[in-house]
């Protein structure tokens, strides 16, 4: 059954959006995914919300935890996901790593950003579970 995203996380997504076309706009396309990471970041904890850089994830196998390096590169207050990346084009891969995140984090609701447009809008999904 169908279940809709809590206000919260809609209004903590737009603004971690909002801050994401702040850097854009400030930094524009070109640059290291690393780059864009602790900028967002630092837009972030700025406005006064909890962000985890590089937050391990484990995987649980056979009831087994198992540390097998997965890391989200951003997780807000411990219910948003977000992924950076600076790459020519978007592919279902990037979607994929996100959706898997959001399975291991227990979290419904992720963010992908591609930096590397020259119109950020073009390089966001929204990706729900």
């Amino acid at each position: 059954m169908f279940t809709s995203v809590p206000e919260e996380i809609n209004v903590l997504s737009q603004k971690v959006i909002t801050l994401a076309y702040k850097v854009h706009t400030a930094l524009g396309p070109g640059l290291l995914e690393s780059a864009y990471k602790e900028c967002l970041s630092y837009e972030i904890a700025r406005s006064g919300v909890f962000v985890l850089k590089e937050k391990a994830l484990p995987l649980i196998y056979d009831d087994i935890r198992m540390e097998a390096g997965y890391r989200v590169d951003l997780m807000i207050e411990n219910k948003l996901i977000v992924e950076i990346k600076s790459v020519e084009l978007l592919t279902d891969v990037h979607s994929a790593q996100v959706l898997t995140y959001l399975k291991l984090s227990g979290c419904r609701v992720g963010l992908l950003f591609n930096f590397n447009v020259v119109h950020l809008k073009s390089g966001i999904r929204r990706l729900i579970i």
